[in-house]
């Protein structure tokens, strides 16, 4: 039996990622890259050779026979995503669930990841959280919303620009306006920014800025 590295790369700057997962990277037989063009600057970057083959939620269940085959076999894979932990907000839960149901053994590195830099830096509890990732785009959203409404942790999400503002009108309805809230956007790139303040606060500062990049949104729970 081979065995399944998922290998965390950088969120933005290239140099937050640990000398084992660039080891691991070079001595795997195969790499699964969500995109292999970007993922091909970082490879270069670092001088990585090792064959790299397409793995995203449009074909990980065509080719996911023809990669257990390949683990079973005895090879080392190792699944990266285009920027942080695999499987997080991304591909990679498919194949980790078939080789655990295999037998086939999988390891995760630990490494570079958006939603905990942002957690630690809104101030807010970060004894106890929830992550939420990617709210639903309309069906069920306004369900979890009135779910959310009464949830005591600190809660984080993933947000788009272009769905920023209305994502920020919405908690500002089902939250209340006061509730603290914190927005990091583009975490360890050169315009990082983390913006804290109420919900209605944040909302107006993003109102009259240029909504740009990815963005983390930190909620303080209900108290």
């Amino acid at each position: 039996m081979g065995t399944l590295y998922l290998v965390p790369t950088p969120i933005g700057n290239l140099e937050d990622i640990t000398l084992r997962a660039i080891k691991v990277l070079q001595e795997a037989d195969l790499i699964l890259a969500e995109d292999t063009r970007t993922s091909g600057k970082l490879l270069k970057h670092y001088e990585i050779g090792t064959p790299m083959q397409s793995h995203h939620m449009h074909n990980e269940h065509k080719i996911l026979d023809k990669l257990l085959e390949r683990l079973k076999g005895g090879d080392t894979i190792a699944l990266i995503s285009d920027a942080g932990t695999p499987a997080i907000s991304d591909p990679g839960f498919l194949l980790t669930r078939a080789c655990v149901e295999a037998g086939i053994s999988v390891e995760c590195l630990p490494g570079a990841t958006a939603l905990i830099p942002a957690l630690v830096n809104s101030g807010l509890p970060a004894d106890r959280f929830v992550f939420e990732g990617f709210l639903p785009l309309k069906k069920g959203r306004q369900t979890k919303l009135e779910q959310l409404a009464t949830e005591t942790r600190t809660m984080i999400f993933y947000e788009s620009p272009h769905k920023l503002l209305k994502t920020l009108e919405q908690f500002t309805s089902y939250f209340g306006p006061e509730r603290p809230a914190s927005v990091s956007r583009e975490l360890t790139k050169l315009y990082e920014e983390t913006i804290r303040g109420s919900l209605s606060e944040v909302l107006a500062y993003y109102t009259t800025h240029p909504v740009k990049g990815e963005f983390v949104l930190v909620v303080a729970g209900k108290k």
